[in-house]
């Protein structure tokens, strides 16, 4: 491994986050940063490339048709490394998923085999954040005309950062929110559950204390290269169990979560508690287990256990929170 310019030692703190970037980069689960402004949503996000796994000659091959019929090859021969794309949330429906009277890819296929940065989520118009629900299902888009029909891949890996509310304090350790419950509520309007049942792990990020920044005893465990070993060991297992191209654990359908993501008794009844007490959707289920996969993997094991359903959770329980403050 290379080393990158941007590496997770550089951010103070937020272990919490760069954990779950970590099993985000695994298992390519989509993830969503919610915090206040200045707490290190984007220096997290665009960190990301270090620790994920290098790209294999199908989707080099893959990524770099994309990048040729769009004209974006440029002198480069292929594209080896994952993209990294960010997008400014004035963008329009069919720049983020292509269009045109001849049909062009957008971002997302611009992203594939990459990732997707959409930073100020709530600032984007509800309208191009819907299409969005159908790519990251099927991973790849559709772009209909009257002359003909296009499909472009769009397996790309979704990372999302929001403020919680107008002011950006909603919920922040320093500082108290002074937005109206009518206000948080337009806000969060533009992320509908359906998107948000979508979207694997759901992370809220606090702002950094003064001790953390000065601390710098334990930076080097949360370094890219350590973040990094793990994440090929977990890719490795996917490997292992797969067939053909897609490995990720976030790629599971149902029959093969049934096949795959064997838990003991006592994660099983763990499970069962937070799908009562959640209200959570099939969706949000299978959610879930998909993620445990993937921590049992980082953590080298083959069952999964109640510890990796406990931190799975974790990051399930942040779209109970906002669908709270929506009402």
């Amino acid at each position: 491994m290379h080393t990158p310019l941007l590496d997770f030692s550089q951010v103070k703190g937020q272990q919490f986050a760069k954990r779950a970037l970590q099993i985000a980069a695994a298992g390519r689960h989509n993830i969503l940063f919610v915090g206040p402004p200045g707490s290190g949503k984007t220096m997290l996000a665009q960190r990301l490339p270090s620790i994920m796994p290098p790209m294999t000659f199908h989707e080099v091959l893959e990524t770099s048709k994309i990048y040729s019929v769009s004209g974006k090859l440029g002198a480069r021969k292929l594209v080896i490394d994952r993209p990294f794309r960010a997008p400014h949330h004035t963008i329009s429906s069919a720049g983020l998923v292509g269009g045109g009277s001849s049909p062009q890819p957008g971002e997302i296929s611009l992203a594939h085999h990459g990732i997707l940065f959409l930073d100020e989520l709530t600032e984007f118009k509800r309208e191009t954040l819907e299409v969005l629900r159908q790519p990251l299902e099927n991973k790849n888009v559709c772009i209909a005309r009257a002359q003909q029909s296009v499909n472009f891949p769009a397996a790309f890996l979704l990372v999302g950062a929001l403020n919680p509310c107008p002011c950006g304090f909603l919920g922040d350790r320093k500082r108290t929110c002074t937005c109206a419950p009518v206000q948080i509520a337009r806000y969060l309007d533009k992320l509908s559950g359906p998107l948000l049942d979508r979207i694997d792990l759901h992370v809220h990020v606090q702002s950094v204390e003064y001790e953390m920044i000065s601390n710098t005893d334990c930076q080097d465990h949360y370094s890219s290269a350590y973040l990094y070993e793990r994440v090929g060991m977990a890719v490795d297992a996917q490997k292992n169990r797969s067939h053909k191209h897609m490995w990720w654990n976030s790629n599971l359908s149902t029959t093969m979560i049934d096949e795959i993501c064997i838990a003991t008794p006592a994660a099983r009844d763990t499970l069962k508690s937070a799908f009562e007490k959640m209200n959570l959707s099939m969706r949000g289920y299978h959610k879930i287990l998909k993620i445990a996969r993937t921590i049992a993997d980082l953590d080298g094991q083959t069952i999964i256990d109640v510890a990796h359903i406990k931190e799975a959770i974790l990051y399930r329980s942040l779209d109970q929170m906002l669908t709270t403050y929506r009402r």
